[in-house]
């Protein structure tokens, strides 16, 4: 099978076995006040988070999980916060983990900072990018400077070698950006544009979230870029149905636009895209999305050692002070039962795509605290669309 054929990657490894990756909150602390932000982070550093050998462990349970490694990010907070951060870097990595650092955009994210990153073997970053420019970015992460300080950081690690992610939150007032976003990914390069679908936790309750409508029209338009940037979503796992839906339409040469109803918002996104010539002359083949979703081939490790199924689930299954995260992993029960889509509620758990989507579970239990409850944002009626088969054979397990 051809890579243009494949709608969904699959990791190789089972998903119940070990996670394709891991996040560690390093800390909470952190001078900006961004609205979205799932931590309430906050000025100083919590006196209960992990220290250095207690961090130090933690990658070397991440390394228990066998070869290869599940990938490291080490975020926040503003992971520069702490101090040890460079000397954390190199332990992981001499531990075997490929390690990334996720910073925020603050006078610690310098050149030389990293350079010393680098230096300690990091591979990546990811910075956020929540707008077009600097009133909307700056407004939105609540202290001014910091777009400039964002794009700065960009340009010096794709100099010093370092691989960079960008992400976007996505918000009903922020939504008319992402083409101009876009476009800024393509013309400096990354190696993958995230956008964030929001989840109403922490300060995020405040924002406005877009609806199932208004989400089904933008996952199109990220669809319709996939081949001049490469896009993935967070918090957004109908994407992986959309692709499936897209792929199939195309393969029947069927017009997507009136087949699956998309609205104004759409046709809005769509134009600025064309406008900005990103979707047409395709530059690279399509990325499609990986099946890895809230401890489905993702853990999310908090400040203080809690272990969650995502950063946004507030819910937690255990720490890896007293316990291994391996074990917690495989075994903890809140972990094996978001592992089951038959436990999956409302018109997820009649869908036909759940044991490919599954839906947030994040958003789902922020919205009726209920973890199995259908998908807020998603507008997709099961059975509604004739795919001619198994949705499955469209996945392969990536390489």
């Amino acid at each position: 099978m051809r890579r243009s054929d494949i709608a969904v990657r699959v990791p190789r490894q089972a998903a119940g076995d070990r996670p394709f990756l891991v996040i560690w909150e390093a800390t909470r602390a952190c001078p900006l006040a961004c609205l979205h932000c799932r931590a309430s982070a906050r000025p100083a550093r919590d006196p209960l988070e992990l220290d250095t050998a207690e961090a130090t462990d933690l990658m070397a349970q991440v390394a228990e999980f066998g070869r290869p490694a599940p990938l490291f990010v080490i975020t926040g907070g503003d992971p520069f916060q702490r101090p040890d951060l460079t000397e954390l870097v190199r332990r992981g990595t001499d531990l075997g983990l490929a390690v990334s650092v996720s910073p925020s955009g603050t006078p610690t994210l310098t050149r030389e900072a990293l350079a010393g990153l680098r230096a300690a073997g990091a591979r990546a970053i990811s910075l956020s990018l929540d707008g077009a420019g600097p009133r909307t970015h700056d407004g939105f992460r609540g202290v001014p400077g910091v777009h400039d300080l964002t794009t700065r950081a960009w340009d010096a690690a794709a100099d010093l070698g370092l691989k960079v992610q960008i992400n976007t939150t996505v918000t009903r007032d922020t939504v008319n950006e992402l083409p101009e976003i876009a476009a800024q990914v393509r013309d400096r390069g990354a190696m993958l544009w995230s956008v964030f679908f929001l989840v109403p936790t922490g300060r995020g309750r405040e924002l406005s979230s877009l609806d199932a409508t208004e989400t089904e029209d933008v996952l199109n338009a990220l669809y319709d870029l996939g081949e001049n940037v490469p896009v993935k979503t967070t918090e957004a796992h109908h994407f992986r149905r959309v692709c499936l839906q897209r792929a199939e339409l195309a393969r029947r040469g069927v017009p997507h636009e009136d087949a699956l109803g998309l609205g104004p918002l759409y046709r809005r996104l769509r134009a600025a895209l064309d406008a900005r010539g990103l979707t047409d002359r395709p530059r690279r083949p399509r990325r499609p999305p990986l099946l890895v979703g809230s401890a489905n081939g993702f853990v999310f490790v908090s400040h203080r050692g809690e272990v969650h199924p995502s950063g946004f689930l507030p819910l937690a299954a255990g720490d890896v002070r007293t316990r291994r995260l391996p074990d917690i992993y495989r075994t903890a029960p809140l972990f094996t039962a978001l592992r089951d889509p038959d436990r999956l509620k409302g018109r997820c758990g009649a869908c036909e795509f759940r044991a490919v989507c599954g839906g947030s579970r994040a958003r789902a239990y922020a919205t009726t605290g209920d973890v199995h409850a259908e998908e807020p944002t998603c507008g997709y009626r099961p059975g509604s669309f004739a795919a001619g088969g198994d949705p499955a054979r469209l996945l392969r397990p990536i390489r």
